[in-house]
Order: structure tokens, then sequence, then C-alpha cells
């Protein structure tokens, strides 16, 4: 697979090879983006008219990286007489300083050539290349290049400036130089990325964090992040590497929203890099017993944005929770419905879901006052335009055939949701873990309305419709025979029985009749669905397995942390471990960063995680997922003002000690030793 190196600050990253150089692509977004749109897609670095080879390349850091270069292509031996240290970071703009390293005894002269190119793509057109609508005008200036793209009212530029004097064409920079003996040339590069408004204003630098910022102050504002997050001392060294990864990395991904100036988790890099309302809710579920100051601008943007009316386009309804918003080109003239687009069944019913649980962790009765609107129209959603069939559970079918999402669940792929023989079914179709998510949802509301909306009788109605909605589920969606839920039901109530992760969500949300949940575990932890690294996402003996297909097969790290907290709640501490030890075990072979997904190949059969080759990393809730497999393995559940902690760590890990765990109670340690395999006594 090609060596790809990223950069980011918020929702502005560049993704290029292991050199540093940025070719034009269509297939994988290489290049510097800012708010979905491509600001450069060529930054094409030669010396003396070679191409350079990295020998190094230094990239701890989220927001800027250094590479130390030599022309030309490896030999086993190599005898060059210059060298190039290419150092960059990201922070708004994009900065670089290039240094000419002359290694001989002699005065040398070099021609440095910096080719620059913008395609000004939105994300969209790399997915799906299309002709460009708009035209881009290249000018000169005074150690300066614009690149400045013009579409009606819409209009982005690329300002590339120089400290170094040299020949500046309408496609890049030259650089000739004489350099001393052992002597070195050094120039800095800037590229503002320009966003300009209706009026025509900078709209980056109206933003209260402004456009620029220096890599001192993304570091300073990152450490004081981290140093709010509770402090891990464990025995276990993929679990502290995991642990310290996952905080860098939501630190990185936090952007500053243009709507409202608020600073939102991007979901993930690179495709990702917006406000997602399902992937938001879920990081925010796993960071909230450790940063809880990070839910509530996602909760409030959230509801800010609640659908309103019913527009067949961005499939909007009245309560429903945004699925995606975006910025580009592509969203501003309606070619893509994402302004914001609303194609999610679930993210209405964990809207609920997450302010309650902020509210059960930190207190926070006034935010849920605040919110009693939206969350009524939520919960009113789920009975109404939800039910596209009037048979009591979540539907989806899109209203938008054109360009909405045809799967409106967490598995969003066209063929994730199949009979066990792989055939697809119609739609509207009613997933399993959405009836779930909806019970839970009544359950956390009827809690909101009586505790702090003085609606009782709102929350007996809501606690009858959840109980009766447990009851249908169990019936209408049990295969007694092969003892699991159905995936979903098709719309004629016919079971769509694949067997696949989706279960592990029923768990998590308590809509599984007790008797039923033993039987749900073995299935989750058989070696149908357990790889030995995670639960695959559908089991290996159905139709459309694919160990490398995106939603039927491979392993989600994020799916695995919900099963994981699922399998906690219904007592099954050891199957939860199982799932723990796994996953930290896995995040080893990606240097503690857990990705989207990888590939679901059985763990006898490749000693590791096979990766998938288009994963999103950093991913917010795969970066959430170490977090919240800490709050299961230390058994953290709020009551009332207290926080009760349960441990069980798994067998091996030793040591687990949390310090300073946040919430309504000030601030508590939790502390928890796994079992030898001699001992029969448990952790506290």
């Amino acid at each position: 697979m090609k060596e790809r190196v990223s950069i980011l600050d918020g929702n502005t990253f560049l993704v290029c090879d292991g050199q540093g150089d940025i070719e034009p692509s269509f297939d994988f977004p290489t290049g510097l983006f800012s708010f979905d749109t491509r600001f450069i897609s060529t930054w094409l670095l030669t010396l003396d008219g070679q191409r350079l080879h990295a020998l190094s390349i230094d990239d701890a850091q989220s927001y800027q990286t250094r590479f130390f270069l030599v022309p030309g292509e490896p030999t086993h031996y190599l005898d060059t007489k210059v060298s190039m240290i290419r150092s960059r970071s990201i922070g708004g703009s994009f900065d670089e300083e290039l240094t000419v390293l002359n290694h001989s005894g002699q005065e040398v002269e070099f021609t440095l050539r910096l080719d620059i190119g913008s395609d000004f793509a939105d994300l969209f057109e790399i997915k799906h290349k299309r002709q460009k609508k708009g035209r881009t005008t290249p000018s000169v200036a005074a150690n300066e290049l614009r690149l400045a793209y013009h579409r009606e009212r819409f209009h982005r530029e690329a300002v590339i400036r120089t400290t170094a004097p040299g020949e500046i064409d309408e496609s890049g920079m030259t650089f000739r130089t004489r350099i001393g003996p052992h002597g070195e040339w050094t120039t800095q590069l800037q590229i503002a990325t320009v966003i300009y408004g209706a009026r025509g204003e900078d709209i980056r630098a109206t933003l209260p964090l402004g456009g620029h910022r220096t890599a001192a102050a993304i570091h300073a504002e990152q450490n004081d992040l981290i140093a709010r997050a509770p402090k891990l001392g464990c025995d276990c060294q993929p679990l502290a590497g995991a642990y310290r990864r996952s905080l860098n990395d939501l630190a990185a991904l936090r952007y500053e929203s243009i709507a409202l100036g608020v600073r939102l988790l991007a979901a993930g890099l690179p495709w990702f890099m917006t406000l997602f309302g399902r992937d938001s809710i879920f990081t925010s579920l796993q960071v909230l017993p450790f940063l809880p100051e990070l839910v509530p601008p996602t909760i409030l943007m959230l509801a800010g944005l609640q659908g309103s009316r019913l527009d067949d386009f961005r499939d909007e309804e009245p309560g429903k929770v945004l699925h995606e918003l975006r910025y580009g080109e592509t969203a501003g003239f309606e070619e893509q419905p994402h302004t914001p687009y609303y194609g999610s069944a679930d993210s209405t019913p964990l809207f609920v879901i997450l302010l309650d649980e902020y509210e059960r962790w930190t207190g926070d009765a006034n935010l849920v006052r605040q919110l009693e609107a939206p969350t009524r129209a939520a919960l009113n959603w789920i009975d109404t335009y939800g039910d596209l069939l009037g048979t009591g559970y979540i539907w989806y079918m899109t209203r938008n055939p054109e360009t909405g999402l045809p799967n409106q669940c967490w598995k969003d792929s066209p063929d994730s949701i199949s009979y066990r023989d792989g055939r697809l079914p119609e739609f509207p179709r009613a997933t399993c873990e959405l009836q779930g998510y909806a019970y839970d949802a009544k359950l956390r509301g009827a809690r909101l309305a009586r505790q702090f909306w003085n609606d009782p009788g709102y929350a007996d109605r809501l606690e009858r419709e959840a109980a009766a909605l447990k009851e249908r589920f169990n019936r209408d969606f049990w295969i007694p025979e092969r003892e699991y839920y159905a995936q979903a039901l098709d719309p004629e109530g016919r079971h769509v029985d694949a067997l696949s992760s989706n279960i592990g969500h029923l768990l998590w949300s308590g809509i599984v009749d007790e008797p039923r949940a033993e039987a749900v575990t073995r299935h989750l932890l058989g070696p149908r669905l357990f790889s030995g690294w995670g639960v695959r996402t559908l089991a290996d003996d159905q139709g459309r397995y694919n160990p490398i297909g995106y939603h039927v097969g491979t392993v989600w790290p994020f799916d695995n942390s919900i099963i994981a907290w699922g399998l906690w709640k219904y007592g099954f501490r050891e199957e939860a471990s199982r799932i723990c030890n796994a996953m930290l075990g896995a995040s080893r072979f990606f240097d503690g960063r857990l990705p989207e997904a990888f590939a679901g190949y059985e763990r006898d059969l490749t000693d590791y995680p096979v990766q998938y080759p288009t994963a999103c990393s950093p991913q917010a809730w795969s970066a959430g997922t170490p977090l919240l497999l800490l709050r299961v393995m230390l058994g953290l559940e709020p009551q009332g003002e207290h926080l009760i902690i349960d441990p069980a760590v798994p067998e091996g890990m030793g040591r687990v000690e949390l310090l300073d765990i946040p919430g309504r109670w000030g601030r508590v340690d939790a502390l928890g030793r796994s079992r030898s395999p001699h001992d029969n006594s448990r952790g506290h």
C-alpha cells in the first residue's frame, strides 16, 4: 500500500506521499483541504530536476512533520553531497520550511523547483470525478502566487507566499541559489486557505480563533485539553499507549464550526472531517467520562440544526437530527444534499440517549431544560415520521433516490443489510438496532420528563410505549431456530436473517429479553462473528461475508466498544473483557491508533490485524474506543450523585488506575486489578 503521511488541525488537513509531495489524485484525497475543498492538489519538489527520497520522517505530532530527503532513488550505497530538510506545520494555514544543505567542500549552485497547482475539488468530486463548473485564475506578485477559484458567488483562494526571492510563475516557484562549502539555504513558504462568504468577507478571519495558528499555539491547546483528562496508570503498555494516542487524536480532530464558531469533533480523516450526527453522538458517549466539556457543543449544534420541515432532497423531517453537514461547492450548489443532510434513522433516538447520559454524568439540569422542545420533537419523530409503515418500529427509506443514502443505519454502505443467503431486501427497512435505540430513548426521555420537565404523564406514556416496544420487538425480530435476532425486517415484516454485529447494540440498549442474552452473547463471541481481534460486522458463513468488505466482514473498533458496553450491562463481564483485550491487542499493530476498521480475518490466520485499505485514521469514534473500553473494564456507572466503580479487568492486564474522573460527584479515582489464573477474587 502506498505510504501516505497526514497532518491536521481540526478539519484543515494535508495528505501527501512519503516524500512530502502531493500529486493530483481522484481515487484518494491527497492534498491540502479545508472545509471540504482541496486548496492544493499539486505540491511537487525537485532539486536540480530530480525528485527526492525520504531517509526519515518525523511525524510524532498530529500538526507537524519533518522529512529528511536526498535527491534521486535510494540505492544500497548512498554518497550524496546534498540533502534537504522539509519541515511543515498546519494551523488554519499551511507552513513549510525548505532547507538545502551542501555537504561538499566546494560552493555549489542548486536549482530548487516547487510545482504548485490547485483543482479546488470538492471532497465529493474526488469520490466521483466531475468536470469543474467554475474557473481557476492564477496570478503572480512579488514572492506570491495566488490561485483563485470562482463559480458564481462561490469563491475560494490559495495564497502561497515565500520569504526567499525566486522566479514565480503561474504553476510554481523556482529558486536558484549558490551555497558555500558545508553551508545551507532556507526559505519559508506559507499557504493561506481563504474561504469567502456571501458578502465577500474571509469567513476564516471572522471566527473566534481566526485563520492562522502557530504550531506552538496548537501544541499548548492540545496539551491543555489532555491535561484535563483523567490520569491513567497501568501495567498494560498497549492500554497506556492507546489511551495517550486517543486523547491526542481527539484533541487534533477538534475544529471550529463556520456555522456557530464553536469547537466540534470532526468524524475522521480524510473523508469525514465534519460534523456527523451518529458519529458525533457515539464519540460523545465514549468521551463523556473523560472530557465531558467536549459534549455540550455537539448537543447544542445538533439541536440547533434539527429538522423542522419536510424536504425530500435533504431527507429532512420535523424533529429529525442531522446525519452530515458539509461546506463545499457541491453542497452549496445543491448537487449534494448536505446543507445539512438528514439521511440517518438512528441519530434522532441517539440524540435523546446522549442528552440523558450527559446529565447523569454531569448533573447539568440546565441543558436538559433548555433542550426540552428539541428532545420532545426527537421523541415524537420516532413514532411519526420514523414509523413509515405504522407498525411501531423505526423504518428508513430515502426521500431522495438520486443523491440520498439508501441505508440510513450506521452500516450505511449499499450491501450492508442482507438475508443469510446474500440477497438484499426491499425498502423500507427496519434494522434491529434502531428499535433498541428507540426503546432506550423512550426510557431516558421518561426520566428527563419526570425529573426535569415536570410532566409525569408524558413520562408514564413513554415508559408504557417502551415496554410495549420491547415485547413487540422480542416477538417479531427473534429467530427461534437460530437463537439470534434478525438483522432487520423487510417491508413484508419478514426476517432479514443475516447474523451480524448489530445484535451487540441490542444488548447496549437493553431491549433484549434477559433469558435470550446468553444466546446472543454466545453468537457474538462465537467463531462465526469473533475473529480473535474483535467482533466482525457480519458472520463468516453469511452470503455476503467478505473479510475486507466495508460493513460485511470487517472489524470496527467503535462497534466493538458498544458491544463490550452491552455485554457489561447484561453482566457478561468475562466476555466484555475478551473484546477489550482483543481491541487493545490490535491497537499495538497500529501504533496505538485504532483505525476506522480492519479486516475480519481469523487471528490464527494472520497473527496481526490486516489493514483495511481506505480506513479513516484518525477517526473520532475509533479514538474514543479505548476510552469506552476503560469505562467497561473499571465498571464505571453514574448513580445519582455517586459514581459506581465495579472493575473486572481482563486477565493478565495487571493494575489499571484512573485518577480524577470528572462528574457531578467532583473528581474520583478508580482502581482495578486483573485476576491471575489462580485467583478467584475480583478487583475493587
